[in-house]
């Protein structure tokens, strides 16, 4: 299945790319996400008169993704959990925790932005994150996974 990208996507292309996909990943994610038309001739016209427009979303998306990445850049947060003696966790520390202890600390950040390559923290210590903000744009903030007291 051969698409028109309508904004920039890591590892695929830039805006206005004509991309070959598999057909699922296209009718499944990319085309309702917004983030593609199918290549047909029609909307491959509609396109030429979108571009500008799309454009300067693109930019306003960038110039938003930089504001948040300079917030963030010198945020260090940390998590309590419960651990064993020798600093391994009851459980991990995965995405949706670190995004609950981000948006405590006042900011504002998706799931999906959180880059734990390695898979969920499951030790006690300091970790740098990435936060995928925008194809273009990543931050890393300290993360520091503390046990919790006993109360």
């Amino acid at each position: 299945m051969e698409v028109i990208l309508l904004e920039k996507i890591r590892n695929f292309g830039n805006i206005g790319d004509k991309v070959k996909v598999k057909t699922g990943y296209g009718r499944n994610y990319l085309i309702p996400q917004g983030k593609a038309i199918s290549a047909t001739l029609a909307n491959v016209e509609k396109y030429a008169k979108m571009k500008e427009e799309l454009a300067l979303a693109a930019k306003e998306a960038l110039r938003q993704a930089e504001e948040r990445a300079a917030k963030l850049a010198k945020l260090e947060i940390s998590i309590p959990v419960k651990a064993t003696e020798d600093g391994k966790l009851f459980g991990s520390v995965g995405t949706s925790v670190i995004a609950k202890a981000i948006k405590d600390a006042g900011f504002e950040v998706k799931k999906s932005e959180i880059s734990l390559p390695q898979g969920p923290m499951r030790l006690v210590g300091e970790y740098d994150v990435a936060l995928l903000l925008h194809s273009d744009v990543s931050v890393t903030i300290k993360v520091k996974i503390v046990p919790a007291e006993e109360k």
